[in-house]
């Protein structure tokens, strides 16, 4: 992974007015925004999520980060802002802001989730988004082929069209994520609609990474378009077990790297 730090011969200030002006890294998170507190939130929190600073440390003041990223201190107070609502930071006066324990982060944030996409840990990420899927996905699968309206299966069969007609990664990832977020729609199930929205990030970033692993990108098409029919033809039984065939061969891609 290339690192977030400056690079050789560049200033951190330099660095990051390249990222704010529209410059981005490939690994880079993506900026929940182009003002400058949320560049430099984004900033921060990729470097905790990182393992740049681990938890329990105690970060720079406000005029430090101001000074080395050239930025007004009330830009380094929204950030931290940003960042405790999310729950990667605490702060107390006359001690500073501090990096929150783990399993205190928000992870199903968007930009929390983008952050763990890119740290050293993704595999960990990747097995971790594997293993939501398999509790959610194939149980939504049936519902979905006993609730969908002609609409939403609409949805469903053009992503699974559109991901089979894909000439490049970032378009079949795209329709891939669009394909499995329809599913959840078409379930019927008002809890599961904001929590794939909440995990799109997440889902772009496992399919990238599978479809760039894959050995046969068109046997994961057919997996795709038997659900896409099991779901159609309204056959609850034959989606749940098509969804499953779908992840286990996603799993043996995860193990296989």
């Amino acid at each position: 992974m290339q690192d977030a730090k400056p690079n050789k011969g560049k200033t951190a200030a330099e660095a990051f007015a390249e990222r704010t002006s529209g410059i981005r890294r490939a690994d880079a998170a993506r900026m929940p925004g182009s003002s400058v507190h949320a560049s430099l939130a984004n900033e921060i929190g990729l470097r905790i999520v990182r393992g740049d600073y681990p938890p329990g440390t105690i970060l720079p003041n406000e005029a430090k980060w101001s000074e080395t990223f050239d930025v007004s201190r009330s830009a380094v107070r929204e950030a931290i802002k940003m960042l405790m609502a999310k729950s990667l930071l605490a702060s107390r006066p006359k001690i500073g802001s501090w990096v929150e324990p783990k399993e205190r982060w928000n992870l199903l944030d968007r930009d929390v989730l983008a952050w763990y996409a890119t740290s050293p840990d993704r595999e960990v990420f990747l097995r971790t988004v594997q293993e939501f899927r398999h509790i959610i996905e194939p149980e939504a699968s049936a519902f979905a082929a006993m609730r969908r309206p002609d609409e939403q299966m609409a949805e469903i069969s053009q992503a699974c069209r559109e991901m089979g007609e894909a000439t490049n990664l970032q378009e079949r990832t795209r329709a891939d994520t669009r394909f499995h977020l329809a599913i959840l729609r078409a379930s019927g199930n008002d809890l599961l609609v904001p929590l794939g929205v909440l995990i799109e990030s997440a889902f772009d970033h496992l399919f990238a990474y599978t479809t760039r692993e894959l050995d046969d990108l068109q046997h994961a098409q057919r997996l795709h378009e038997e659900i896409e029919k099991s779901i159609r033809l309204q056959r609850p039984d034959a989606a749940r077990n098509a969804v499953r065939k779908l992840l286990a061969n996603t799993d043996s891609v995860i193990k296989s790297r």
